[in-house]
């Protein structure tokens, strides 16, 4: 049996990464303390591995595939190729930034005023080229955890990761400068895609987790709505491409089923009413793609989480 070697990121990243997974309708389970985690896919074998050491093992071929950060991958400098974004976090669906931060009281104020000074970071390499592409000389040191205790006494600024920035403000720094932003990366090794078969494997696997993302920032809405209003209704209901619109047993009238941004749900309900639709109904989707609706890669266009639907409103 052909075997798809993928590395998955312990640390901060794991849990959002399983349950990724899990959206994307896989099951991944632990034993333990055991780092070879269980996948209900035989095709596939996992490693809970360090997101700072995948981008490596994906470039020399420990790996065919993993999941890491675009920060390591710059960090290590390493050969790989992207397949996917994968714009997820530990806490929320965006990208995290590497910034440069000082205690509140520091006479820093901008990269300049780093001259000369100490910075304490994971990031050695990509703090080094960034002080060289400002021009600016300081002594970068390697930080080997609790990076934001090191200011004042053991370094002048840092270099850290940051997705909400409430750490940096818990321990009393303010950011300075933004050296670069960062998201979760499908990485291959190159010579992996080479082979058929695993190419098409990652790439199947690639549009399961896109979809499942993509799904976390839509709805479905259903409605049944009298066919005089249609063209009112279609005016304010933005969807993926159109809406599904079937007759119903009742004379005149339409069943409307359209996914949208759940950002706009709030502010879509209220006109609906008003233009007299009944029967509204907001559920959870789960988008997968345009691509085969019959394996279990494409198991259709979308799909309802396994969830109960949520009635916003019934007409009695």
């Amino acid at each position: 049996m052909k075997i798809l070697k993928i590395g998955l990121p312990a640390g901060s990243l794991k849990d959002a990464t399983f349950e990724l997974f899990k959206k994307a309708g896989f099951n991944i389970t632990m034993n333990g303390r055991n780092y070879k985690p269980q996948i209900d896919d035989d095709e596939i074998d996992c490693t809970l591995i360090r997101a700072q050491e995948i981008p490596k093992y994906v470039e020399n071929g420990v790996l065919d595939a993993g999941l890491t950060g675009e920060d390591w991958i710059n960090e290590t400098s390493s050969d790989v190729k992207e397949i996917e974004e994968l714009l997820y976090a530990k806490q929320r669906l965006k990208k995290v930034k590497l910034v440069i931060a000082v205690a509140n009281d520091s006479n820093i104020k901008s990269v300049k005023d780093l001259e000369g000074k100490r910075i304490a970071t994971e990031y050695v390499n990509i703090t080094k080229r960034y002080l060289e592409k400002n021009n600016v000389k300081a002594l970068v040191e390697f930080s080997w955890g609790a990076t934001e205790v090191k200011v004042p006494e053991l370094a002048e600024a840092i270099a850290e990761l940051t997705e909400t920035g409430a750490s940096l403000k818990a321990n009393n720094l303010k950011i300075i400068d933004t050296i670069m932003e960062s998201s979760t990366k499908f990485i291959a090794n190159k010579n992996s895609i080479k082979d058929p078969w695993k190419y098409d494997k990652i790439n199947k696997i690639a549009l399961l987790l896109k979809g499942a993302l993509l799904a976390e920032e839509k709805v479905g809405l259903k409605m049944n709505i009298d066919d005089h209003q249609l063209k009112d209704v279609l005016e304010i209901l933005p969807a993926l491409k159109h809406p599904t619109i079937s007759p119903l047993g009742k004379d005149g009238w339409l069943a409307l089923d359209s996914i949208v941004d759940e950002a706009v749900v709030r502010d879509i309900i209220p006109k609906l009413k008003e233009l007299g639709a009944e029967g509204i109904v907001e559920y959870p989707v789960n988008i997968v793609g345009k691509e085969s609706r019959r394996s279990r890669f494409g198991r259709a266009i979308l799909r309802s989480k396994e969830r109960t639907l949520f009635l916003i409103f019934r007409e009695v």
